[in-house]
């Protein structure tokens, strides 16, 4: 009886549709990422345990440094537009003259606020690296009134009426109190009395009476 012979069959496989896939998929994560805006300054945060996320939308955010430097930063991804109105604004009742391109630049370029008013024209003059390279020195916050963060924060308030504002204070752990005290007067100026603080989230100690608590509450949802 004659053997019976088997075809063979080809052991390469077409990996084409694989590399289709995988770059498709590459591509939808870069373009749905969204990237976070450097630094202008080195801040450690002190720890805490909490669940609440930092807003990206509708808040003003003031950092200060170990050193004392201050910065005001407006979070609003959803509505960049409110950025050009505040420096708008300023531009007119600061007399800043600033020009149509450098308050574009400032909407576009600049995620925080670290300079004086008289050296704002100067700073936005710098290219990206320049930006990037040289050292802020901080809004001046040297008054009982809280110097000229007080009318960043105004303006912010007002292109912002009508929205839920979430106030945020990014505070060195070695920033001096008496930094943060004019952080407060500004605030204060402009009937300001709650915000947050940010800090970096840690996980509830085990045994703590939150940890009980969200372990009572898991069991009682199942």
């Amino acid at each position: 009886m004659p053997s019976v012979k088997i075809p063979k069959k080809s052991t390469d496989v077409d990996m084409t549709p694989f590399v289709d896939v995988a770059f498709l998929i590459l591509t939808f994560f870069i373009m749905a990422t969204k990237f976070k805006p450097p630094e202008v300054a080195e801040i450690t945060i002190p720890n805490s345990v909490s669940t609440k996320l930092l807003p990206d939308n509708d808040a003003v955010m003031v950092s200060l440094d170990s050193t004392g430097r201050v910065f005001f930063e407006m979070l609003v991804q959803a509505d960049p537009q409110l950025k050009y109105k505040v420096i708008s604004n300023l531009n007119t009742t600061r007399n800043l003259n600033l020009t149509e391109a450098e308050m574009q630049r400032f909407m576009k370029k600049v995620p925080a606020v670290g300079v004086p008013f008289s050296g704002l024209k100067q700073y936005l003059s710098l290219s990206d690296d320049e930006m990037k390279r040289v050292k802020l020195e901080g809004i001046p916050t040297n008054d009982s009134l809280g110097g000229e963060l007080y009318y960043w924060v105004r303006d912010a308030v007002s292109v912002m009426a009508g929205k839920k504002i979430n106030y945020l204070i990014k505070g060195d752990n070695n920033a001096k109190y008496p930094a943060f005290k004019n952080v407060l007067a500004a605030f204060k100026k402009n009937d300001i009395y709650k915000f947050n603080l940010v800090t970096s989230p840690e996980g509830v100690p085990s045994g703590s009476d939150l940890d009980l608590f969200q372990k009572k509450q898991s069991t009682v949802k199942k």
